[in-house]
């Protein structure tokens, strides 16, 4: 996989890296949405393939980028296919740091050292490149604004950034209050960026994963019955109940 094109990981931290404070938003969350686009980019590498609710290794070949390789051989280690909701939830601590250094190698963004209380040692990162994040966010505005049925990385992208809470960081107040309902719509563009965002909100909730859910299931419905209703709680998650899970298993500042 060459580097000419971010991958949704990347996307998805650049997305919620705060330009003012250089930390992220949804931090508790963070590490779940990123476990969940490393699997959407290796499906599109060809390397996975849904199966329902499972995930499937077809093509073991290293992508070339370290980050989803690695998360490649551990779901071949697997050995049989497993369920997109035990793979996000499971115990790989520290994704959004590994992202982090990740972007710093490739030059996107810089760390700042910092202290905190003028005593303890802390790091934020600024993003090298205003333009690159401003035109991210510009592909989530036009899907949102034309309601054209965005491209499969976008609309995954806006399923992941729903799925972590990112909406209130994006869209924030009362006038952002549509667009974050657009946002969440556009999960139903995206099969695959679906049930894997559905998954994210699944382990928030702090929900096993549901057998007979399917990409096709929770990919194309139009925002109304058990799809809608897995989006509001998530949201809701996402804002006040995700902590809980997260906190004992994303130990990351």
């Amino acid at each position: 996989m060459g580097k000419s094109r971010r991958t949704i990981p990347e996307e998805l931290l650049l997305l919620a890296l705060d330009p003012t404070t250089g930390t992220t938003a949804q931090p508790q969350t963070l590490d779940l949405g990123l476990a969940g686009a490393q699997l959407v980019e290796l499906s599109l590498a060809g390397r996975i393939v849904p199966e329902g609710d499972r995930i499937a290794v077809v093509l073991a070949r290293p992508t070339g980028d370290p980050t989803l390789d690695h998360a490649l051989e551990l779901l071949r280690r697997r050995g049989s296919p497993v369920r997109a909701a035990h793979w996000i939830g499971g115990p790989r601590l520290g994704l959004r740091q590994t992202y982090l250094a990740h972007l710093e190698r490739c030059g996107m963004v810089t760390a700042v050292p910092g202290q905190v209380c003028g005593v303890l040692p802390t790091t934020r990162y600024q993003a090298s490149d205003d333009c690159t994040n401003a035109a991210i966010k510009q592909r989530l505005d036009t899907a949102i604004r034309t309601g054209v049925p965005p491209d499969p990385r976008t609309a995954a992208l806006a399923a992941l950034a729903h799925s972590v809470g990112l909406g209130k960081h994006l869209y924030p107040g009362n006038e952002g209050r549509s667009s974050r309902s657009r946002l969440r719509d556009l999960i139903r563009y995206d099969p695959l960026g679906g049930m894997v965002a559905h998954a994210v909100m699944d382990v928030q909730n702090g929900l096993p994963a549901q057998q007979n859910r399917s990409p096709q299931g929770s990919g194309t419905g139009t925002g109304t019955g058990a799809g809608a209703g897995a989006g509001r709680s998530g949201a809701r998650a996402a804002g006040r109940g995700s902590g809980r899970v997260a906190a004992s298993r994303v130990g990351v500042r």
